[in-house]
């Protein structure tokens, strides 16, 4: 479903333990900083791990999960193998959670004042 057709998810809802093994998951600083890299588009591994100042086999290991629990999609073309986030969702969780996090330290955190600055009138879109 889309963002604007969705309908209220109530506390029996089936997937909660799922999404409980998804934040689970994105319970690392690396595979956040994996989902953010490959926010720019799909990556090898060797390139993400320059990316990230990481051995590629430290990287691959951190893939391998991100795969397993259906976080990122990967191809492989002759011996490179490339990675490319699973759908929209994986990038809003790691957005909003730094969103959240920003909000915790500041009270005007930085995703709001960008919003303002970039709003009609200065007003906050937020």
């Amino acid at each position: 479903m889309h963002e604007g057709s969705q309908t209220p998810l109530d506390v029996d809802n089936p997937y909660v333990d799922l999404a409980v093994g998804v934040f689970s998951m994105l319970a690392d600083p690396t595979r956040v900083r994996i989902v953010l890299a490959l926010d720019a588009g799909e990556l090898s591994v060797n390139h993400l791990a320059d990316i990230l100042d990481k051995a590629p086999a430290t990287v691959s290991q951190h893939l391998s999960k991100l795969r397993w629990a259906r976080i990122v999609l990967s191809r492989q073309e002759g011996t490179r193998v490339f990675y490319r986030l699973a759908n929209e969702h994986v990038r809003g969780l790691v957005v909003d959670a730094i969103y959240q996090a920003e909000h915790s330290l500041e009270n005007v955190p930085p995703h709001h004042r960008r919003q303002s600055a970039t709003a009609p009138g200065g007003i906050d879109a937020a």
